[in-house]
């Protein structure tokens, strides 16, 4: 598989989520090409092109994440402050896409350099809109940053 033209990294450890969120941008008309990750090391290796993404340009970086906190191996946490502490992608919008609405997690993202915060409506009707808000947002709308 080339992963070179990815242009959203997906990041969540819960598969029923992940469907939930690739089926609602698709049903919203996204055809961004999606890759799919489950867990921050994965994440990570996908990003520095290490293990199996050892083949993957470095140079053809994501246009979006959407990442989850609570993950195993290496959190989200960590993969935003790997992110945005990194000259070379800090760039990157990052969204974190997550079930926590403790107020210590939203202060950290944001003072991390989180792009946006985004807690997972529990109803289906509402996460549908809010993923196709945020692919509309992020992908089309909002203006990348000039390198």
């Amino acid at each position: 598989m080339n992963y070179d033209d990815v242009e959203i990294l997906f990041v969540e450890d819960s598969i029923d989520d992940a469907t939930l969120t690739i089926r609602a941008l698709a049903k919203s008309g996204f055809t961004n090409k999606l890759h799919h990750v489950k867990d921050g090391a994965e994440a990570l290796d996908f990003i520095y092109c290490k293990g199996i993404y050892a083949s993957r340009n470095i140079k053809e970086n994501p246009k979006l994440i959407l990442l989850d906190l609570k993950m195993p191996k290496v959190s989200g946490m960590q993969v935003l402050e790997k992110v945005k502490s990194d000259p070379a992608i800090k760039s990157i919008p990052v969204v974190i896409l997550t079930s926590s609405q403790e107020d210590p997690d939203i202060a950290k993202c944001y003072a991390l350099g989180a792009n946006s915060y985004i807690v997972k409506p529990v109803d289906s009707n509402n996460f549908f809109n809010a993923i196709k808000e945020i692919g509309l947002y992020w992908m089309i709308l909002s203006q990348p940053a000039i390198p």
